[in-house]
């Protein structure tokens, strides 16, 4: 069956990317937006935009029943949740495929049984991977935590069983600390998901954290697309992903890709998917969970195989087999992915929403960025801090890397906070340029991470400078400017105040 018409249930960057790969294939791409995204860029390039609500996820982006509504309003074939949101939520691929629409993603069984964290701990235990001690049930009493925790030793590591991206997730180090952390972690689970279920395993101190990439179709094919390494993270959340890990050796990296490739086959997987791992300084691989949607950091294993992810994804829906055998993926040269979110490295990564008052994407040979931004954009409070990912690919692993610190540096957006310089200190970092760096990377090197880097900040400099002489050397030209500032003095305080400085 083709799919002529898709609603895109989900919003910002992902959105953008889902509308044109629909554009690309000739689909009817069919947005979705809530009352704070109706300007958004998503909603401007797609074909067709419905409102879905009021601004609170709940009441929009989360609502199954308006989803639906819209879905049938717009008279789509088949529905994309990108990621996040909905994404993972086996009620909404039920109901799409009741109501005879495709579901670009695994089957609603699939994602219950995968989308679950313990019952994904069963599968894996039954497939002989390697996992981390834990719970393989839900543990929904604090009593019943301190039990296993007390077995198990800590410190321990709380997660949410349903979902994922770091939302209720908690580590707790001693006792003391379990019943505070356990309330925590289950109300941030039943806001985020719906569902406030978490499980409890041991936690592995500075472990890698290594996801594999599959592909399945309909017909019982399954490949890998390798490996991407993810443990640049702030509070359980990926900043910074790269592909191929730098870190894994060849026999390692086989036997996690064969690892995820024997689960995936056992739970007779469907459309996109990704298996992840940790991995200790040992090169001992654990499995960890499977993200059943497709994963922010999917660009750049499409920029290392030459393989559109979303487009096959599109392609699996509408149920046409795989293009590729196993043999026939040949991955090139190295990618890697900054995360540009708003929000301040310097105060802990608090989200920092606002208006986008200008935007210069950087450009050049292997260079590309997934943008839910331009300049006008507002960034709302409601919703993740994520505005984009630029990704860099290169012959080699310094190439790309070269090419990313130049990139960011020709990054710009003003009128928020970023954590541009956060990205440009990490690329920088000793750890990184070894490739010798755990998911306790930014906690342990938070002093030379959040730095601010005055040096990238120096067409603010010159323009505070220029705005300052004036102000100085012309009493009339201050006089009658000091009411209303100039549209490029205004520009370069919000630089200055993006890099940590202040001029005026």
């Amino acid at each position: 069956m083709k799919i002529r018409r898709l609603l895109i249930a989900n919003r910002g960057e992902i959105a953008v990317r889902i509308i044109r790969a629909c554009q690309e294939l000739g689909i009817t791409a069919c947005a979705v937006y809530a009352d704070a995204d109706a300007t958004a860029l998503h909603v401007r390039l797609a074909d067709e935009a419905y409102h879905l609500g009021p601004t609170a996820p709940a009441e929009s982006y989360l609502s199954i029943p308006r989803l639906l509504a819209v879905a049938k309003e717009a008279n789509v074939d088949a529905i994309h949740p990108g990621y996040g949101f909905l994404a993972e939520n086996a009620d909404f691929a039920a109901a799409v495929a009741k109501a005879r629409w495709r579901w670009v993603g695994p089957p609603a069984a699939i994602i219950r049984r995968l989308g679950s964290k313990t019952a994904a701990r069963k599968l894996a235990q039954a497939v002989k991977i390697p996992m981390v001690p834990g719970a393989t049930t839900p543990v929904r009493s604090i009593p019943t935590a301190g039990k296993l925790a007390e077995t198990i030793g800590y410190p321990v590591l709380l997660k949410a069983v349903a979902g994922g991206g770091g939302k209720g997730m908690r580590i707790v180090r001693t006792a003391p600390e379990l019943s505070r952390a356990f309330d925590l972690a289950q109300g941030e689970a039943r806001n985020a998901f719906g569902n406030g279920d978490l499980y409890l395993e041991k936690y592995i101190d500075a472990p890698h954290h290594i996801e594999v990439q599959i592909l399945a179709d309909h017909h019982g094919h399954i490949i890998h697309l390798g490996e991407r390494e993810c443990s640049v993270q702030r509070r359980h959340q990926k900043l910074i992903e790269e592909t191929p890990s730098p870190f894994l050796t060849e026999n390692t990296r086989r036997a996690i890709c064969r690892a995820a490739l024997r689960l995936m086959k056992a739970a007779r997987y469907r459309n996109a998917g990704t298996v992840e791992f940790l991995v200790d300084h040992q090169q001992r691989f654990y499995f960890l969970e499977v993200n059943t949607r497709i994963q922010v950091e999917h660009p750049i294993t499409e920029l290392v195989t030459g393989i559109d992810l979303i487009c096959e994804q599109l392609r699996i829906s509408a149920g046409e087999p795989l293009r590729w055998s196993q043999r026939g993926i040949h991955n090139s040269g190295h990618a890697i992915e900054c995360r540009i979110c708003a929000e301040d490295p310097a105060q802990n990564f608090i989200p920092t929403p606002g208006f986008v008052t200008d935007f210069m994407a950087p450009h050049g040979h292997g260079i590309r960025i997934d943008c839910g931004i331009v300049a006008g954009s507002t960034i709302p409070m409601e919703y993740d801090p994520l505005v984009g990912k630029l990704c860099t690919w290169g012959a080699t692993r310094e190439v790309a890397r070269a090419k990313m610190v130049r990139a960011l540096q020709e990054l710009r957006i003003s009128g928020t906070i970023t954590n541009v310089h956060f990205h440009l200190n990490a690329l920088q970092h000793p750890l990184f340029l070894k490739g010798n760096y755990s998911t306790q990377f930014v906690e342990r090197e938070r002093a030379s991470l959040l730095t601010a880097p005055i040096p990238n900040a120096s067409h603010a400099v010159i323009v505070a400078a220029i705005a300052k002489a004036l102000h100085q050397t012309d009493p009339t030209h201050a006089a009658s400017a000091a009411p209303h500032p100039s549209a490029w003095k205004i520009s370069a305080r919000q630089q200055g105040v993006q890099h940590g400085m202040e001029f005026f």
